[in-house]
């Protein structure tokens, strides 16, 4: 055992044997002690920023970093080998079958998650973590159920998306702190799979979340840096894709490219969370109160003012200006209403096309197709750097538009208490993606069902149907009408979860301000059934 290093779980004891060498530790302390100071100022840094939105302080670009974005001679990184053309890319998390499944699905790349598609079971993390490695080395091959599972000649290329800088992994400390998720899922895939992936034609690739400052990129550069000394790596190897998911992140898209521009491979409209993002940043204003979630579209003039200029941001450096995910799948027992759904699916991914995307994100692998079709129809090169989007202008009043047409609705916000009850209860369970109505709901979509449940009671909005207000009181009674169905709806909840996540929505809505993450809040529940002490879990969150 490495100095310093304790594991406070027994879960997933053959993969921790497989995963936890002392190489591997020595390297997850020796990034702990090197960048966990740097994480936490940065997250401090987020509570003053908060405090000054909340003050009434408009969100703006940066007067100290205008020469960045003024200069027009730096560029990012070329592309990496496997990233030259990413068209279609399918996202999930990282379990032995979906793994094999979206390599084998005919996208361009594959994004294992190990965010929020995925509950971060310690058993989900290191198992998932096996799983990629074997798939790296082509040993992922398995039978279960008389059924096959292996992977084609021509798999998708392989990227990661470790955990968001605010998340603690508390199975794991380091000089007895919690060590950070973002460094344990990134370090642990890096450690084991970085020279093999080269090896091969490939890399250690990327995709970084949640950020909400330029420093933010800095720290991961910084990180990249470092990791590539540590294990002998030729350095800008890696590659880094920042979702843009948070509003305070928009303002500083050609900063984060700068910070990153050895190692980045481009942004993309993280388009759930950044709604999510809009509504909690502005939780003090009463002029951003949202209509149903069905209502805030992508051609929304805030979404669609945040989609023009990271185009025009990326191709300027050229970089990829990757799409989001449309969150409808297959309905296979009507086939009327999935005519209906994937229709949803075509226009989205033509609208990303036509607006200068490089590349679109899926969910489902029956998906694929339809993407493809329209990427191939209206990009037939590689990418659209070409397409520098020079006529765009977007002025900070764009990104921050409230003119959000719809409205609030009694089945919107039924809707909204279901999905939250629903994605919570399965999420405490271990399992963090879940269908629900035919749409795929992950931690970024039940994000804004909670906050927007908040911002509706906070506010004292009103039902358009009835013009009843929504309270604390109204929300409770639909928790107890839906609480009870839910089982029927999402296989395999737990009453013992449904409770938890029935408590959980019933303080959330009568908090002062709502919590950062969900994830954050529930992560105790992970860590106890996990193994880790209540004190130390406690220390560590």
């Amino acid at each position: 055992m490495v100095q310093g290093v304790k594991i406070h779980s027994t879960v997933a004891a053959k993969a921790q044997a497989e995963l936890f060498t002392d190489g591997a530790l020595k390297f997850l302390a020796a990034l702990h002690r090197t960048f966990e100071t740097t994480r936490q100022s940065l997250l401090v840094a987020r509570e003053d920023a908060q405090r000054r939105f909340d003050s009434g302080v408009a969100l703006d670009f940066p007067t100290e970093t205008a020469h960045i974005r003024t200069e027009p001679s730096w560029h990012c990184a070329p592309p990496a080998p496997g990233l030259e053309d990413r068209r279609v890319e399918i996202t999930g998390p990282t379990d032995r079958k979906m793994v094999i499944n979206a390599l084998n699905s005919g996208a361009k790349t594959f994004m294992a998650d190990f965010e929020d598609s995925s509950a971060p079971t310690f058993a989900n993390l290191l198992n998932g973590q096996i799983n990629l490695r074997d798939a790296i080395r082509r040993q992922i091959d398995f039978e279960v159920g008389g059924k096959s599972y292996k992977l084609s000649e021509n798999p998708a290329v392989l990227i990661v998306r470790p955990r968001g800088w605010h998340l603690d992994e508390p199975r794991i400390t380091v000089d007895n702190q919690p060590i950070s998720g973002s460094l344990f899922d990134f370090a642990l895939y890096f450690y084991h799979n970085a020279h093999e992936l080269v090896k091969r034609g490939s890399g250690p690739y990327f995709y970084l979340p949640k950020m909400e400052h330029y420093l933010e990129a800095r720290l991961w550069n910084d990180v990249f840096v470092f990791s590539q000394s540590f294990i002998g790596m030729q350095h800008n190897t890696i590659r880094g894709t920042v979702l843009i998911e948070t509003l305070p992140a928009a303002f500083q898209m050609e900063e984060i490219l700068f910070e990153l521009r050895n190692h980045s491979s481009g942004l993309n409209c993280g388009r759930w969370d950044y709604i999510f993002s809009f509504i909690k940043k502005r939780r003090a204003d009463h002029s951003a109160v949202l209509p149903d979630r069905k209502d805030v579209t992508m051609t929304v003039p805030f979404m669609d003012s945040y989609v023009r200029l990271l185009i025009q941001t990326c191709h300027k450096r050229k970089v990829a200006a990757m799409g989001g995910m449309s969150a409808q799948i297959p309905i296979k027992d009507d086939p009327k209403a999935n005519e209906i759904a994937m229709a949803k699916v075509r226009a989205d991914k033509l609208r990303e096309v036509t607006a200068g995307h490089d590349g679109t994100w899926i969910a489902h692998p029956l998906i694929n197709k339809i993407a493809r079709e329209v990427f191939d129809q209206n990009m037939l090169g590689p990418n659209q750097y070409y397409n520098l989007r020079a006529e765009v202008k977007v002025a900070a009043a764009d990104l921050l538009s409230t003119t959000v047409p719809g409205a609030i609705t009694a089945a919107g916000v039924r809707e909204n208490v279901e999905t939250c009850l629903a994605y919570t209860a399965a999420w405490v369970g271990g399992n963090g993606c879940i269908p629900l109505n035919y749409l795929m709901e992950d931690a970024a979509t039940a994000e804004i069902t909670r906050v927007q449940l908040w911002q509706w009671v906070h506010y004292g909005a009103r039902i358009a149907d009835t013009g009843a207000p929504i309270t604390a009181e109204s929300v409770d009674a639909l928790i107890a009408e839906v609480a009870p169905g839910l089982g029927r709806i999402v296989a395999g909840l737990k009453e013992e979860n449904v409770r938890i996540a029935v408590e959980y929505l019933r303080g959330q809505v009568r908090r002062a301000w709502p919590s950062e993450f969900l994830t954050s809040d529930l992560m105790s529940y992970l860590a106890i059934r996990d193994g880790v002490e209540p004190g130390l879990q406690r220390a560590a969150l």
